[in-house]
């Protein structure tokens, strides 16, 4: 789950890391407000939405007057910014964050990650700052600092020190440096957070360490325990189809293509998109049902794949193991049944009591198309969305 820079910088806030004085804006009229009552003469309005690289996609302004603060705030709200992390429907901005100018000196970057394959938490640091990791390590990898951390250790102190030194600091503002780490790794933690990011990081005029820009990701399956962190979640900002499966205990994660999948296990689910796009296709997205796959949960894993308006063949995969394929069979009927499909439905069963769910569907009476291989699951499924796809392109002309 990832949260505001708003809400990032007032968590961190909390943890000893200094900030900007910042406030929140839902309307131009609030945006002058909030700048008025930072003061000063110089403010930076942002949009806030999920997403990096916003600067470059003109989501941050830098405002010199009230009226420059009302105008740029009428041009952010509501508007629709693309970056390279949110594809190419981009995200709405539904709020403002707006803060107080800092005068900057040096900009760095600053990183705690949770690193899978080595079983630790990494910490990234560059001397270069407020451009993007991924094109600073591809470009100047050498400018890139990673120190890791065993978890069951923590962070020492002379690790902090060494980022500090990494990230060029002068030797007055190390014991700064150094409360600011321990500060960002104390709130990865307590929180249960997967990644925490402050880019740009920024010695200011005045000598101050200051996050200019925070992002945070936090474990979903650690939800349950972090509470006040839970409630943050914006919605609006999440693909609604993934949030809808979420709420419905079901995995599910949305893709671009037009073949809609519904599979039992997440490695079964990988190897079957892949099939998919082996044989020409593209899949509408990932879905595993689980190994309790019930008629009712089978059927609400039909009506949320075809809750996309997109999808023009669905595929059923399933080896059943724990569950057995008479009762995904059963299932796969009734949900049909019920939802009265209007799209080629291709179902490839395999494993418990194979024989007897391809007679069930077989006896059904309903267009089923079945399929004995992954393989073969995967060329009738791009085949009937190709002939779906030529029928309506007929039916249009």
């Amino acid at each position: 789950m990832d949260i505001h820079e708003y809400q990032a910088k007032e968590i961190l806030s909390g943890y000893g890391v200094k900030i900007a004085e910042g406030g929140m804006a839902y309307s131009p009229e609030e945006a002058v407000q909030r700048a008025r009552d930072i003061g000063g003469h110089i403010w930076a309005v942002k949009a806030q939405i999920h997403s990096g690289a916003r600067g470059k996609a003109g989501g941050i302004k830098i405002c010199k007057t009230h009226d420059e603060v009302e105008a740029a705030a009428e041009a952010l709200l509501g508007k629709r910014l693309v970056t390279h992390q949110t594809g190419p429907v981009g995200k709405v901005c539904g709020r403002l964050y707006v803060e107080a100018g800092t005068d900057i000196v040096k900009e760095m970057y600053f990183c705690f990650l949770v690193d899978r394959s080595s079983e630790r938490i990494v910490m990234v640091g560059s001397a270069q700052g407020g451009m993007e990791i991924e094109e600073l390590a591809e470009n100047n990898p050498d400018a890139i600092t990673k120190i890791y951390i065993e978890p069951a250790v923590g962070l020492q102190d002379y690790q902090a020190r060494e980022m500090a030194f990494a990230l060029g600091l002068e030797p007055e503002l190390l014991s700064h440096a150094v409360k600011t780490i321990r500060g960002c790794y104390r709130a990865l933690r307590e929180l249960d957070a997967g990644m925490l990011e402050i880019n740009p990081l920024v010695v200011t005029r005045s000598n101050e360490l200051v996050a200019l820009d925070a992002k945070m990701g936090f474990d979903d399956n650690a939800l349950f325990r972090q509470q006040k962190i839970s409630e943050l979640r914006d919605k609006t900002q999440e693909d609604p189809r993934e949030m809808a499966a979420a709420d419905r205990g079901l995995s599910y994660v949305g893709l671009d293509g037009d073949i809609g999948c519904m599979i039992n296990g997440a490695g079964l689910a990988m190897a079957t998109m892949d099939m998919i796009k082996l044989a020409g296709g593209e899949p509408a997205n990932f879905l595993d049902v689980g190994g309790g796959a019930s008629a009712e949960r089978t059927e609400k894993a039909f009506r949320l794949v075809l809750a996309d308006k997109g999808v023009k063949a669905m595929l059923v995969n399933i080896f059943a193991g724990i569950n057995r394929c008479d009762w995904i069979a059963e299932g796969v009927v009734e949900a049909v049944k019920k939802i009265d499909m209007k799209i080629p439905l291709i179902v490839r069963l395999s494993g418990t009591n194979v024989e007897e769910g391809r007679r069930i569907i077989a006896e059904s009476g309903l267009p089923i198309i079945t399929a004995e291989t992954l393989a073969e699951a995967a060329e009738k499924a791009v085949q009937a969305r190709n002939e779906a796809v030529a029928k309506e392109a007929a039916q249009g002309a």
